[in-house]
């Protein structure tokens, strides 16, 4: 199987690196690459890359995350995150391959909901990020190519910019911080993901073919449980201070409104995703997302089981 793979250095593009490369020839490109720049801001390399490699199946895992700057970039950001999805999945349909595409929980509105959200629950997305992000898939969906689109949320990492580096970084920096403590939804670990992806591949190849049949469509990915921004804060103070990655005592945590920390674009008070399609079709389902914190904390320390001499995470001490 040869798999194209749109993105290499986001926080999911980078786990899948490692999770597809076992399953065929991987190839992963972005606007850096030498011979094969994609940039899905230029339709013309994204189309150019994709008739190169020929794969079998293409991992759109790049995408423009930036919530808040696109509320004043909103061409940028539909050209990312709708116009290449479209054209991405033409292509895809051209050679007669698979698609796997990325999307978010923020395509919900949130609202005073109490229930996770399923996978044909009303979207409404509050924010150019949110609406860009679904008129992606629904291009996906309107041209018909083989495809899975997997919505995840509260995506962090050892890579990248994230809540959960941000916080680490805080809980040294500062006496004090404020959190927001009024929208829920489930923290995931990008690894987890990653993982959960190419189990998904090796369930849906047929050869050296990516066949999804009657299992095609859109899957909500997230690790269970769900908590705030704020509970989530706490509980990486918690889990870093047992590993010695901050130090004890270290900075407070104050839950907060939303309305007392604005911000450009507006984001769903609540958006926890229902996970059981997928474990129902895939036999899929991740761990509780304090679960998955505590094995992602764990993986910060060095291979020798301690933590780097400064008491930094090297993700973060870059």
């Amino acid at each position: 199987m040869k798999i194209l793979l749109l993105g290499r250095e986001g926080q999911v593009a980078w786990e899948l690196r490692r999770t597809l490369a076992p399953l065929g020839e991987l190839v992963a490109v972005d606007r850096r690459t030498p011979g094969l720049t994609t940039d899905l801001t230029d339709m013309d390399s994204v189309r150019r890359a994709i008739r190169t490699v020929g794969p079998d199946l293409v991992v759109n895992a790049a995408a423009y995350t930036a919530v808040d700057r696109a509320e004043h970039e909103a061409e940028l950001a539909w050209r990312i995150n709708a116009e290449a999805p479209g054209v991405i999945a033409a292509e895809v349909k051209r050679l007669g391959s698979g698609l796997i595409h990325y999307s978010t929980d923020y395509v919900f509105g949130g609202g005073s909901a109490a229930e996770p959200f399923s996978e044909d629950h009303r979207e409404q997305p509050q924010s150019v990020y949110g609406q860009s992000k679904w008129a992606g898939e629904e291009a996906i969906r309107d041209s018909n190519v083989p495809h899975v689109i997997l919505r995840t949320a509260w995506v962090y990492g050892q890579r990248g910019r994230n809540f959960l580096l941000t916080m680490l970084r805080l809980l040294k920096e500062r006496e004090h911080i404020s959190v927001v403590d009024d929208q829920r939804g489930s923290p995931t670990w990008s690894r987890l993901i990653a993982e959960a992806t190419a189990a998904l591949v090796v369930q849906c190849r047929d050869g050296s073919a990516f066949r999804p049949g009657d299992a095609a469509g859109t899957y909500h990915l997230t690790c269970s449980g769900d908590t705030t921004w704020c509970g989530f804060a706490r509980q990486i103070r918690i889990e870093a201070q047992k590993r010695g990655l901050v130090a004890e005592p270290c900075a407070g945590i104050t839950g907060i409104t939303t309305s007392d920390y604005p911000t450009p674009a507006r984001r769903p008070a609540y958006s926890v995703l229902a996970t059981e399609k997928l474990a129902h079709r895939f036999g899929l389902r991740l761990p509780h997302w304090e679960a998955a914190l505590s094995l992602c904390l764990d993986d910060f320390c060095a291979p020798a089981g301690e933590c780097t001499n400064a008491g930094v995470p090297r993700a973060v001490k870059r």
